[in-house]
């Protein structure tokens, strides 16, 4: 938008017509400035938000480009016009394509008939920009309804071949029915818990903190301070969260059953920090039990692990390690980091 001391664009090339029609506009605190040809007009008009301009000096030029501009404006806009002519004179047909967006002015005119044609203008100017806002506003709404369902399909897609993996793992996993149903349960639930803490976000981010605190407070029946959560905010987004929230919850379920945290001394500290290699920023986050149970390997490959390296390292482009340590299981994982959100956050 032109700057309010020149929002109103004066063509009236004979006399000194546009030195009284300035100095008339700046007794009503309007700003003007004045243009000595249409060719000077023209690449003004964007900024603009009225042209007051005498009937002979579009007559006297070519009028082409300023016709089409004219015609190109968005359906929002109607550039108002003050044309300035001579009583008594018959309306010069050459003109008919500013019909839409006149004010006709006849001279000799009061000075307040000149102010007064021109704030008229100006309200009209203001009210077509309103529109154009409301126009830009809905739009961004629509623009955004569409990356969220488009969203919002891609999430539930993945969603669901998620649960059929956990599903299909959970039952080769599980001597009886009752095994299976709690530790489907128990993963469909942290699954929904991640999904929470993305649609509070639009779909878009979880905390890494938070996907942490929400799988181990469970685990603090006995101290508050056996679980220790060290690190700084970072927020994933929906295709990393997901994975690494169920790997998660993996290896929560697998401590209190097996590790650290099914003893009332047993200690976890989780720790991560940011780095980058060879340009990506990377996630590196070291689990570490303690006062657990004597650690030895599995014998069998379990969901958890096969979650791990199928999802977290396949999907989310991770490296793993898992290091059956004797006084406690050492899990390091270096996440590659995306920054892009599909759906924009509301400012």
């Amino acid at each position: 938008m032109m700057p309010q001391d020149s929002a109103v664009l004066l063509l009236t090339p004979v006399g000194r017509d546009a030195q009284i029609a300035a100095a008339i506009l700046a007794t009503s605190n309007i700003g003007s400035r004045v243009c000595a040809t249409l060719e000077e007009v023209l690449p003004l008009l964007d900024k603009a938000e009225c042209l007051v301009v005498a009937e002979e000096a579009l007559v006297s030029s070519d009028r082409c480009q300023f016709a089409a501009w004219l015609q190109n404006q968005p359906a929002w806009s109607d550039f108002p016009i003050v044309l300035l002519v001579r009583r008594g004179m018959e309306f010069d047909s050459r003109l008919s394509f500013l019909d839409r967006y006149l004010i006709v002015l006849e001279r000799p005119f009061l000075a307040s008939s000149l102010a007064n044609s021109v704030r008229s203008a100006l309200r009209a100017r203001a009210r077509q920009i309103e529109v154009k806002s409301y126009i830009e506003q809905k739009q961004e709404v629509a623009d955004r309804q569409k990356l969220l369902i488009r969203e919002l399909h891609h999430r539930v897609r993945n969603t669901l071949a998620n649960v059929r993996a956990m599903m299909s793992a959970t039952a080769r996993s599980s001597g009886r029915v009752e095994d299976f149903v709690r530790d489907f349960s128990a993963r469909i639930v942290s699954l929904a818990d991640t999904h929470s803490l993305l649609t509070d976000d639009y779909w878009q981010t979880a905390s890494l903190r938070t996907l942490l605190e929400g799988e181990l407070r469970h685990y603090e029946t006995y101290d508050k301070q056996r679980i220790l959560l060290d690190g700084p905010d970072i927020a994933l987004v929906a295709d990393i969260a997901i994975p690494v929230g169920m790997a998660f919850h993996e290896l929560a379920s697998n401590s209190s059953k097996f590790g650290a945290l099914s003893r009332p001394k047993g200690r976890l500290d989780v720790r991560w920090s940011t780095g980058g290699f060879g340009g990506a920023k990377l996630v590196n986050l070291d689990w570490q039990e303690r006062n657990g149970p004597k650690v030895e390997p599995p014998k069998r490959r379990g969901f958890g692990t096969t979650l791990l390296e199928k999802l977290v390292v396949v999907q989310c482009g991770a490296k793993i390690e898992l290091n059956y340590q004797p006084d406690g299981l050492h899990f390091t994982m270096a996440l590659p980091l995306r920054d892009t959100r599909l759906v924009p956050a509301y400012s």
